[in-house]
């Protein structure tokens, strides 16, 4: 396999619809922090003086004892006492419009291509599903490190060879997204992917 870097004419010519200029730059980024957003648990949480398990008497006399005044065990002043203004379960999730995902995946696309950072290839295929062979395919198209393959569609043999290797994903054409794009230093792109993420990029 010998892969074949894609430039901006190849691009158009495969009718992948870029973004000129710093169009669509607002829109990766509501993408990205929505992406990033949605993936946060959001349960963290303490307890207030209210919440945690103790007495509400008073510890000692307000007066006559020489100690400071004290109401409860469960200030936040004491140990073991509730929190103040510490974390709550929240939920963190962002919502953006297909229309703004879109356009950040185009520009995610464009931004890339413009960095000679896409290269095509015929097929991508590991017929005997071993994590070897699926190295020296990836040093036979890539120096890189963290690379991204996308492909119409992988058999199980290949998806198994590249399960354990940790910066090289395999992903769809339709479920890759504008952070897959703009994570990886290389990407590889199987030349049955180019019809889908025209029709993606489609205005």
């Amino acid at each position: 396999m010998s892969a074949t870097l894609l430039s901006t004419e190849s691009a158009k010519q495969a009718s992948l619809n870029l973004v000129e200029g710093h169009h669509g730059k607002q829109a990766l980024n509501d993408v990205l922090v929505a992406y990033r957003a949605n993936r946060r648990q959001g349960n963290a949480n303490t307890k207030n003086r209210s919440e945690v398990s103790g007495s509400g008497s008073k510890l000692w006399n307000q007066k006559g004892t020489g100690n400071a005044r004290m109401g409860s065990k469960r200030s936040p002043i004491w140990s073991g006492g509730g929190v103040v203004f510490g974390p709550r379960t929240r939920d963190w999730s962002k919502t953006t419009t297909k229309n703004v995902r879109k356009l950040a995946f185009r520009a995610a696309l464009t931004a890339r291509i413009n960095d000679g950072a896409i290269s095509t290839v015929d097929s991508f295929v590991v017929a005997d599903g071993k994590t070897k062979s699926f190295v020296s395919a990836i040093a036979g198209l890539t120096t890189a490190k963290k690379v991204l393959v996308i492909g119409q569609n992988f058999d199980e043999l290949t998806f198994r060879s590249a399960r354990n290797i940790q910066d090289v994903q395999l992903v769809s054409a339709e479920d890759v997204n504008a952070e897959n794009l703009l994570r990886y230093a290389q990407i590889i792109v199987t030349t049955d992917a180019l019809p889908t993420l025209a029709r993606r990029t489609a205005c």
